[in-house]
């Protein structure tokens, strides 16, 4: 799309505007969701329906790719499992509008699930592995991969060409994360026949609404090609009694509907320390954008690098130290 600059821009009028082109009208002010990548808002149509609309950051994701992630929640949908896909108005999901592109989904609320209830942990294991049988199901073509060369080396390249790291540290930061990045690496060496499938991709408890019928997904908007345990790891937290308890409540459900590769266990530790790296590279990149200021406001201080460091240097002891029979904790 044309200057992302314009995405800083985008207010009501024109919001109001874009949904009229397709022949929606608000019938009531328009409600900000929780969302720092795109732009998000609720709001009421005609009828009272509850409706959301959702414009897409310019320049993260080409239409092909938006257009994948499109067709992934369409195709779990005929499967019939609890998402919540884009709407199709006038034959399409994708819409645009002057420099924006935007969809229009169904507003389904829930609450975040509870995972100290074994039960919970054990249905989201059930809910996760259909998901999977139908990401198994075909490959994106467009959309991107989880891997150590996306997550961990260019987001640490980018802090480091784009001079985020306070020079002070950058020597530490340097001792620790250029081996952590080879960490991830060899880790991933090992396990290179491990099943890559379309996944949801950022599979942490926001993400995931619940109602008395049971979860349902809000977001697919990070979907992109990964081992299966990309999407377990982080609903796993507490102490390692905890951890433990609860990875197997989850695998219990999940083996109910798709056998489990045990060894994607040990790519949970570096999958944790990719995902460190990739969220400071994130917050980096979208420094620029006046609402990054304003919501992040402790990013980039010296005390936040000062605590990312020690963070990183944790996480590449866990890495290191791990034990060959590490199963999860």
């Amino acid at each position: 799309m044309s200057d992302p600059n314009s995405f800083y821009q985008l207010d009501p009028n024109t919001i109001l505007d874009a949904l009229e082109s397709i022949d929606i009208f608000a019938e009531a002010a328009l409600l900000p969701l929780n969302s720092y990548e795109n732009r998000v808002y609720q709001f009421r149509n005609e009828d009272n329906t509850r409706f959301v609309a959702k414009f897409y950051r310019p320049g993260r994701w080409s239409d092909e790719q938006i257009l994948e992630e499109h067709q992934f929640s369409l195709q779990m949908v005929e499967a019939e499992i609890p998402v919540v896909p884009p709407m199709t108005i006038q034959e399409k999901t994708l819409h645009y509008y002057k420099d924006f592109r935007f969809s229009v989904f169904e507003n389904r609320g829930g609450r975040h699930p509870n995972l100290d209830d074994k039960d919970t942990l054990t249905w989201l294991g059930r809910f996760i592995a259909r998901i999977h049988s139908v990401g198994e199901s075909e490959n994106f073509n467009q959309r991107l991969s989880i891997t150590p060369e996306a997550y961990a080396k260019q987001s640490y390249e980018f802090l480091d060409t784009e001079q985020f790291i306070p020079s002070a540290l950058k020597e530490s930061m340097d001792s620790v994360c250029l081996p952590l990045v080879d960490a991830c690496f060899e880790r991933f060496s090992r396990f290179k026949d491990i099943q890559r499938i379309r996944l949801h991709g950022d599979c942490h408890p926001s993400n995931v609404m619940w109602t008395d019928d049971g979860p349902h997904f809000v977001d697919l908007d990070d979907s992109r090609m990964g081992p299966s345990v990309q999407d377990l790891w982080m609903l796993i937290t507490g102490s390692d009694e905890e951890k433990t308890i609860q990875q197997n409540a989850l695998l219990d459900g999940y083996e109910e509907f798709r056998e489990f590769d045990d060894r994607e266990l040990h790519l949970v530790e570096a999958l944790r320390a990719m995902r460190m790296l990739y969220y400071m590279s994130w917050l980096a990149k979208r420094w620029d954008d006046p609402s990054f200021k304003h919501n992040f406001p402790w990013f980039n201080t010296q005390r936040y690098w000062e605590d990312q460091l020690l963070n990183l240097k944790e996480q590449l002891g866990t890495l290191q130290n791990e034990p060959t029979s590490n199963i999860w904790i």
